[in-house]
């Protein structure tokens, strides 16, 4: 079955490269009088190789594409001319290659720059009332602390320190004051902000104020207080109460030791005046002043009931409701300020993200307005576009020239590398098994066609090339790169070429012209001319390039076989001879066209 493929695919080969071939025939013997093209059979080494053409272009290159953004696309106002050669003098001092319209942009960039003075103005404005209410909220919370500890002094001055521990860890009310300030409520001024405006809102507060539990506004403290015990006894400490009590008491007993001494004197002056000694007007002065001392006692022991019923439990929640209301104005002043920071915050955020927008869009402006010129980057030739017409006529975009309208990512400009060149040909696939990387190459360029190059093959396509498909769906072309070795100046991308590729050489063998062969029915058969008569002897063909083929079995070297058909002296045979002879304006270099 091999065999078979083999043979058919020889065939096609001999047709195709005979530009037509001649009508095989199998007679045996030519009519007399004719006269027929030999070739004397060689013996002796073959090259394999695969012939193709392509064209010139560079190994490696700079695309330059427009970057500007714009469904509308761009005017092209400047360009250099194509084929300028870019130096690196034109590199050192920017030449410009090629200069879009950037009237809409500037526009667009004066608009840009009020707005964004604006938002400057906005967003100093924003830093400021946010350093303002970083220090308006240290001044209340210091306010609302101080106001608290003076409340507390004031409570502790009139029932004693100690009193007044007992009775607020009595009544689970804050015993100490935290006079720290919140870090959500005040921060350092500058931008450092923080990252969650939920975290100083809520979990800050919650935090901060656990250690204080007030009761909430508008509520009553949900106890009821006995001061009257505190002023019994040892209870209350040093402060104005007690000293109060203890005046109460020193004057209740400084009354109560008059009224003893009353006493005793009237008992006295009672005696004498029953004796005759005294007059009765002095016992009369006696009982006034007994008199006048249970009225004092009396005072007294009024005046000391009505401070403990009265005026000291009064005085005692008096102090005791500043303190807790103190305590609640700290605890709303620090609340307040978290609220008002984070307002703050807020709007300063909200400066800076429009800030940062707006910056970020005068950049891209300026940056769009920067990439309608473009210049020298890199040496090299100067290519309008791609370089591929093909993307024009079939890509639906407009030639780049002066006046033309690009469009985004649109190829501007090609600046090929002409110190490294290479060939780009499309193998076809009966061929492409035998093409390797490494594979040396002789390139011949059709504008100087004594100057013979040597190359490499460095890249064989895996997939067909799609580009031109749709014309020929059933041709399967792979694109294979070959590198030209060497630096040669005067080597232009787009130049035609021809190349051919070395596949292998064979040492020693036998072969003959490729018109030669004759396949008939699967068999290769050739003619041999004796000098007398033309044999037709079957043959067993080897390995084959675009002129010749190994003979393997069949022919020795040195014999002649016949390359056409006889040509005959009658009119038939000149009729014949028209009808067999080979197409001379085929290229030689025409892909061979085989099938497996």
């Amino acid at each position: 079955m091999a065999n078979q493929s083999k043979l058919v695919r020889l065939g096609l080969v001999v047709v195709l490269l005979a530009g037509g071939g001649f009508a095989y025939q199998k007679a045996t013997q030519p009519k007399a009088g004719t006269k027929s093209v030999t070739f004397a059979a060689r013996r002796g080494p073959l090259e394999i190789n695969v012939l193709q053409g392509g064209a010139m272009e560079a190994l490696e290159s700079q695309t330059v594409k427009c970057e500007v953004r714009g469904y509308q696309g761009v005017k092209v106002l400047k360009m250099i001319e194509e084929g300028y050669l870019v130096t690196d003098d034109d590199v050192k001092t920017n030449k410009v290659l090629l200069e879009l319209d950037s009237s809409e942009l500037t526009k667009q960039m004066t608009q840009q720059d009020i707005t964004f003075e604006s938002t400057v103005a906005s967003l100093t404005d924003a830093k400021q009332a946010y350093e303002i209410q970083l220090n308006q909220n240290i001044s209340d919370i210091n306010a609302a602390l101080q106001k608290a500890k003076f409340a507390r002094m004031d409570f502790d001055k009139f029932m004693g320190d100690a009193a007044t521990r007992v009775l607020l860890k009595e009544l689970a009310l804050p015993d100490t004051l935290d006079d720290t300030l919140p870090n959500a409520a005040v921060k350092p001024a500058g931008l450092a902000l923080p990252t969650s405006l939920a975290e100083t809102d809520a979990a800050a507060s919650a935090r901060l104020f656990t250690a204080v539990p007030v009761p909430a506004a508008g509520q009553s403290l949900g106890f009821k207080v006995e001061f009257a015990k505190y002023a019994l006894g040892n209870a209350l400490g040093d402060g104005e109460a007690k000293q109060k009590t203890r005046k109460f008491e020193d004057e209740l007993k400084v009354a109560l030791k008059s009224l003893s001494q009353s006493k005793a004197k009237l008992e006295g002056s009672q005696r004498l005046h029953a004796r005759g000694f005294i007059t009765p007007t002095e016992l009369e002065l006696d009982e006034y002043f007994l008199e006048s001392d249970k009225l004092k006692v009396m005072s007294a022991e009024t005046a000391q009931s009505l401070f403990l019923k009265y005026e000291f439990p009064k005085a005692c929640e008096e102090f005791l409701s500043k303190y807790v209301e103190a305590v609640r104005e700290l605890d709303r002043a620090r609340k307040g300020a978290i609220s008002k920071l984070a307002q703050a915050e807020a709007k300063l955020k909200g400066a800076e993200g429009r800030f940062n927008l707006e910056q970020r869009q005068r950049r891209e402006l300026l940056t769009q307005i920067d990439k309608c010129t473009i210049r020298a980057t890199k040496p090299g030739l100067v290519v309008h576009g791609g370089g591929n017409m093909e993307e024009y006529y079939y890509g639906g975009q407009e030639q780049v020239r002066e006046g033309a309208l690009v469009r985004e990512q649109q190829r501007l400009l090609t600046i090929p590398d002409l110190s490294t060149m290479a060939v780009k040909v499309r193998i076809h696939e009966t061929y492409i098994k035998k093409v390797q990387k490494g594979q040396k190459v002789r390139i011949t360029v059709e504008a100087f066609p004594d100057n013979k190059l040597e190359g490499v093959v460095t890249k064989v396509g895996v997939l067909p090339d799609s580009r031109n498909m749709w014309m020929n769906p059933d041709m399967k072309v792979y694109v294979t790169t070959i590198t030209v070795t060497g630096v040669h100046n005067w080597l232009k991308p787009g130049m035609g070429a021809k190349v051919e590729i070395l596949v292998k050489t064979l040492p020693d063998v036998v072969y003959v012209p490729i018109q030669a062969v004759q396949p008939v029915e699967g068999k290769h058969f050739c003619l041999v001319d004796t000098g007398a008569t033309q044999d037709r002897r079957e043959v067993e063909a080897g390995e084959f390039n675009d002129e010749f083929i190994e003979i393997k079995k069949g022919i020795a070297a040195g014999e002649k076989v016949i390359l056409r058909a006889p040509e005959s002296t009658d009119k038939e045979g000149e009729k014949g001879k028209e009808k067999a002879k080979p197409d001379d304006k085929a290229a030689p270099d025409k892909p061979v066209a085989a099938t497996k």
